[in-house]
């Protein structure tokens, strides 16, 4: 049996306590598994905006998708998860990544480290979690036990392979940052490349007692009887794509709920993809998605 789908929103946009709030709480009206904060200058500081929807919700787990760990030192981050935790009530779940925006860095008076650097900070900082956190002496302590769940986003063989040793969600963006770019921009993946990151991820986790949740950030969604018409105002950023190669991304989300549901069915059985996330802007679009598929 295929597990369920869990699905989440990646809240973007800053916003004062009653507004915040109430955002938080659409979201769990609206039926999500998951609210999530990214860690992007210019966006919600993440635990404090966490710490936040834990007091407006009762119901969703509350995530980082993902934090940038070239901005956080391991020791200071422990602490940081630990407290969230407990002020949670044990919601936490703990998303990271490499980091991939340069410019961010350089505002931040920060290295910006190559990408073989970057990975080796990833690792150290979740081997040092790990430890910290797995030592019933340290303080602040999380509330759960063995300790909070990890998800990595993951695309390059070595984040794979730390994923496939660490993370209980292995997340997959279904792109790759382009060379060059200090913005972080970003180039899809198509079908088939997507294909060989998971298989190369499934044999890099072989031998996990438990096999771990596969999740994919969706980019775009638009219930629509005109797909053509949905993908149209991403081809300026997509040039090589022609519509209809665009269509057949699997983080686009276009057509008529019938014609999604069955697109996310289909990746489910395809890739393993079970725990889906949206971005703020696409939350209400995808309700009626969500709902349907909560009958599977």
């Amino acid at each position: 049996m295929p597990r369920p789908f869990r699905f989440g929103v990646n809240l973007m946009s800053a916003a004062p306590a009653d507004e915040w709030d109430a955002k938080c709480r659409r979201a769990e009206e609206l039926g999500y598994d998951v609210i999530l904060v990214p860690d992007h200058l210019g966006m919600p500081a993440p635990f404090p905006a966490l710490v936040a929807a834990a007091r407006a919700t009762e119901r969703p787990r509350l995530g980082t998708f993902v934090l940038n760990t070239g901005f956080w030192n391991p020791a200071l981050l422990a602490r940081e998860v630990a407290t969230t935790d407990a002020l949670t009530g044990g919601r936490l779940e703990l998303g990271l990544g490499t980091g991939y925006v340069r410019a961010e860095h350089d505002t931040a008076g920060l290295a910006f480290g190559s990408p073989g650097e970057r990975v080796d900070h990833l690792r150290r900082t979740v081997e040092e979690l790990e430890r910290l956190l797995g030592d019933a002496d340290h303080l602040p302590r999380p509330v759960q036990r063995p300790g909070v769940p990890l998800l990595i986003g993951a695309n390059g063989d070595r984040m794979l392979e730390l994923a496939a040793r660490h993370a209980a969600v292995a997340a997959f963006t279904g792109g790759r940052t382009v060379r060059g770019s200090s913005t972080g921009q970003l180039a899809p993946l198509t079908a088939e490349e997507l294909d060989e990151r998971v298989a190369r991820y499934r044999e890099l986790a072989v031998g996990r007692e438990e096999p771990a949740e596969l999740n994919l950030l969706i980019q775009m969604v638009v219930v629509t009887e005109d797909r053509a018409a949905a993908v149209r105002p991403y081809l300026e950023y997509l040039p090589h794509l022609t519509p209809g190669q665009a269509l057949e991304l699997p983080i686009f989300l276009a057509g008529t709920l019938e014609q999604i549901t069955a697109q996310v069915r289909a990746q489910r059985e395809r890739y393993g993809f079970t725990y889906l996330t949206v971005l703020e802007p696409f939350m209400e679009a995808f309700v009626p998605v969500l709902r349907a598929l909560r009958e599977d």
